[in-house]
């Protein structure tokens, strides 16, 4: 199986400002200056982390879905990152998955931030998706996400091969973000790439970045601070496969019995 190439973009986010955030974002994008497989935006890229739904939500095939086949399209890559999204008389924090024929997978995330009073506006996923793109098989998840292993886990009878985070993570946080990105890495045994934003939102909460991707082992591949980039890398299979071989850590998981109903959503 082939290489992939991955690009990830830090940027500041404009509050409830999508028009300027998306234009903000195609322009990092349009500076990636070779082909890529597969690009990776912030969580809630549109209006950053806001509780206010009601006012900002857009409906499931709303302007950011068409920003992102249109971009999908242009750079023959999936484009993905998550947005709030109102369906069926619900809010979600959805991130969506978009191919460069327009089709589109989605998302929605599971863990809602209590702290911030996510729970109580946006309704939780109830399934995790695991996308296979150009010979690779991809795990999105969403940031508050990370804290919880179980829900990261991989499969050892049919292993994810990059496990991603899209994220608006603040600083205060920094040292959990950093330290539960190489754990998930390690204990995966996976590829493993963190996408947050940088700058201060409307709430005066600051975030400092800390975007990175991780190999297998836990080791950086990229880590960057608190500026805004685009970053690019090849992920190598043959690398992935032959630390796999030789550390098959993944035949000695634990079974986890999750209750009735529950352990199917991991499926």
């Amino acid at each position: 199986m082939s290489d992939l190439t991955v690009s990830f973009v830090q940027a500041a986010l404009q509050w409830h400002e999508p028009d300027a955030n998306r234009a903000e974002l195609a322009r990092f994008v349009s500076e990636i200056s070779i082909p890529t497989d597969l690009v990776v935006l912030p969580e809630m890229f549109p209006t950053g982390f806001s509780m206010q739904a009601a006012e900002h939500a857009e409906p499931a095939d709303g302007p950011t879905l068409a920003w992102m086949r249109d971009l999908a399209a242009k750079r023959d890559a999936v484009i993905t990152g998550s947005a709030m999204v109102h369906e069926d008389g619900h809010f979600y924090n959805r991130l969506l998955w978009v191919r460069p024929n327009g089709s589109y997978s989605h998302y929605d995330k599971r863990h809602l931030f209590r702290m911030a009073g996510e729970h109580e506006v946006y309704t939780p996923g109830q399934r995790r998706l695991i996308e296979e793109w150009r010979g690779w098989r991809i795990c999105p998840l969403i940031c508050y996400d990370l804290r919880f292993p179980v829900w990261s886990r991989n499969d050892m009878h049919a292993p994810y091969d990059l496990l991603l985070y899209v994220a608006n993570w603040p600083a205060v946080r920094r040292t959990a973000w950093m330290t539960l990105l190489r754990a998930r890495a390690m204990e995966n045994l996976a590829y493993t790439m963190g996408v947050n934003c940088v700058g201060i939102d409307a709430s005066s909460q600051m975030y400092e970045g800390d975007s990175a991707l991780l190999d297998m082992k836990g080791e950086y591949l990229v880590e960057v601070g608190n500026q805004e980039t685009s970053i690019t890398r090849t992920l190598r299979r043959a690398d992935l496969v032959a630390y796999r071989s030789r550390f098959p850590a993944l035949q000695d998981a634990d079974a986890f019995e999750l209750g009735e109903g529950v352990g199917e959503l991991l499926s």
